[in-house]
Order: C-alpha cells, then structure tokens, then sequence
C-alpha cells in the first residue's frame, strides 16, 4: 500500500510522534503516540486517553487508503465516542 505522501493532514497518523499525556487518576505523566487514543498509566494501571484533534480522517474519501485500513477504523471509532 502506498501512502499519500501530497496529504499533510494525515502526517501525524503516517508519522506517529509521543506526547505526554497526564493521568487523570494518579496525575503521572505517560507517553502516548500521536496515532493512539488511549494507553495504560504505567503507575496505577488506568486507561489514560488523550485529545483527539480533529483530523482530516473524518472528511477525507481517501482517509482510508491513506492511512491504512486498520488504523483507520481504530481512529474512527474513538472519533465517533
């Protein structure tokens, strides 16, 4: 599968980069990845979830096939939360 490299949009989702993201329980800092919606605090163990910014993904005909089918669908459905 080849990517649309022209779309900037998608960067984040084609080009994962970590951010930090603060419990909301334990408030310990955790690294989360620009192409996921949640992770585990790694000290007391609770589903951490970040902001999703809005993204191209929700509009785009070829979100699809340009971010990959199972990343897409991942994305989608904690978009539609």
């Amino acid at each position: 599968m080849a990517l649309k490299e022209s779309c900037p949009g998608s960067r984040e989702i084609r080009s994962p980069y970590p951010e930090e993201v603060q419990c909301f329980w334990c408030e310990t800092v955790n690294e989360i990845w620009t192409d996921e919606v949640e992770t585990e605090c790694k000290k007391c163990r609770k589903k951490v979830t970040r902001e999703m910014r809005p993204s191209c993904i929700e509009w785009c005909p070829a979100a699809k096939e340009c971010v990959g089918a199972e990343k897409y669908e991942r994305l989608m459905k904690a978009v539609k939360k």
